[in-house]
């Protein structure tokens, strides 16, 4: 074949034809092979823990899901995503988890009823744990005293916090914990054996007296309770408004508020309109002044035999004209 005839069975790489060529070329390879789900799986579990150590809980909730996409019997993951839930204050999905295991998770499924709040829940499980396994576990005596305290179980709880602190170790975090819990247990008891009798030794005998004899208060009903609340509503007294302070660019220089004297209400009115008029400067009264008449009053003038007024001039010029 000579050189020509192989140039021409080349593809084109320029032209129209080019792109189609290019095209055939990679439509002609072979797609990459998928890697095996247990290899997918391993290389998620490296991430899991990379996540974890890092804190990203949200990402190994993902992460372990996608494992158990894989594998969905996968027990690892699915005890890994429990405690991330435990971690993360998920304690409604984490029941779903533990409701599916059964009784693998009993201490876990206690404790996320003691932080929902149902502490009889949390006791029955405990119970439960109890007599399978015994009263030497620690994490079930911790958190048996923890619901003993919130209950009002003072005295147990204290009892608790002392078998814990005679076994942890000393320096450690559990020791401290326990010494704190211990601390506030024994506050409690202080108050209800002596605290309390002590407060009321110190009432004056007439208030520690009516205390010891009126009798409890009966248990609320329906019809009171809903008077108590409808009644308060009228009965609150209205606060005084609030008089707001003047802003700083109204107020004149030289006027300070509160503390300069109020100007004169009065003027806006004609001097011989005011209350004060006719009056000198130390208030005493003017002669002659008319007593507060308005200007344009009418006076009474005598009138002389001629029938002319005093008051007109002699000569009787008339007066000039106003230009």
């Amino acid at each position: 074949m000579s050189a020509k005839q192989k140039q021409k069975q080349k593809p084109p790489t320029t032209g129209p034809d080019a792109g189609k060529a290019f095209r055939g070329q990679k439509g002609s390879t072979t797609k990459k092979a998928q890697l095996p789900s247990e290899e997918r799986i391993k290389r998620h579990f490296n991430s899991l823990c990379a996540q974890i150590d890092g804190g990203h809980f949200a990402n190994a909730i993902k992460t372990c899901d996608k494992i158990l996409r894989l594998d969905p019997s996968d027990p690892d993951a699915r005890k890994t995503k429990l405690f991330l839930y435990l971690q993360t204050e998920q304690y409604l999905p984490a029941l779903e988890i533990i409701s599916k295991e059964g009784d693998a998770h009993a201490f876990e499924k206690a404790y996320a009823y003691y932080r929902l709040q149902k502490e009889d829940e949390a006791d029955k499980v405990l119970e439960g744990i109890k007599e399978k396994d015994g009263e030497d576990n620690r994490g079930v005596m911790h958190l048996e005293a923890q619901l003993c305290y919130r209950q009002g179980s003072y005295q147990t709880a204290y009892d608790l916090y002392n078998q814990l602190l005679d076994t942890a170790e000393p320096h450690s975090e559990e020791h401290s914990d326990i010494l704190t819990n211990l601390d506030a247990a024994q506050q409690h008891l202080d108050f209800i054996n002596s605290g309390f009798q002590q407060g009321i030794d110190a009432l004056p005998s007439s208030l520690r007296n009516s205390i010891e004899t009126i009798p409890p208060p009966p248990p609320p009903t329906a019809s009171t309770t809903l008077a108590s609340v409808a009644a308060p509503a009228a009965a609150v007294p209205e606060k005084p408004p609030t008089q707001k302070k003047p802003r700083a660019k109204r107020v004149p220089a030289g006027v300070i508020p509160g503390v300069t004297p109020p100007p004169d209400p009065e003027r806006w009115l004609k001097k011989s309109e005011r209350s004060t008029f006719g009056y000198g400067h130390h208030g005493k009264k003017r002669k002659g002044a008319a007593g507060g008449a308005t200007q344009g009053a009418s006076v009474d003038v005598p009138v002389s035999s001629s029938g002319a007024s005093g008051g007109a001039g002699s000569g009787g010029k008339k007066g000039k004209k106003r230009k």
